[in-house]
């Protein structure tokens, strides 16, 4: 009993409260000024409550960005290993979601559901803030879930939506 009700109010602190991480696994750096725009006062992504922090050992969320190289693969995945159970892994932008136009490159492994499972994908060169913002407040409602369905990889990858729209997986 007490732990069904410690695992419902968990859930409903990390719903009410995210706290992400943000990993750029290579790439052109644009989806990455994209993010910070909407972790700025502008389109402030804490107003949802998500809070950027520097640990993967304190964040729940995992924002990813750029396709990921080979020398990026271990760090990622380390990081990705490091973070508390249940983790999300939202790709942000194009490079990230297929690997974009690196993908086929000698060095690039392709996107970063090529290393670890994804939640939410989200498309475009470069991601808009607000679609960011989307994809991430769309993949809390994943976390009303049981821990079961939240550590089973998606079934596959959403085609890129012109317009630039979050797709949870």
């Amino acid at each position: 009993m007490l732990d069904r009700v410690r695992d419902r109010i968990v859930r409903w602190a990390r719903r009410r409260s995210p706290w992400v991480i943000h990993f750029n696994s290579g790439g052109c750096n644009a989806c990455d000024i994209e993010v910070v725009a909407a972790l700025a006062p502008h389109f402030d992504l804490e107003r949802f409550g998500i809070q950027l922090k520097g640990s993967p050992r304190h964040a729940d969320v995992l924002v990813c960005t750029g396709p990921v190289t080979i020398q990026m693969k271990d760090r990622l995945l380390r990081i990705y290993e490091q973070m508390p159970e249940p983790k999300l892994v939202v790709a942000v932008g194009s490079c990230a979601v297929s690997g974009g136009v690196f993908d086929g490159c000698y060095c690039v492994e392709g996107g970063v559901d090529a290393v670890v499972p994804v939640a939410a994908w989200v498309p475009g060169c470069a991601a808009r803030p607000e679609a960011i913002i989307d994809g991430v407040v769309k993949l809390l409602s994943t976390l009303e879930a049981p821990r079961e369905a939240l550590r089973a990889p998606p079934a596959s990858r959403p085609a890129e939506e012109p317009g630039g729209e979050a797709a949870v997986g």
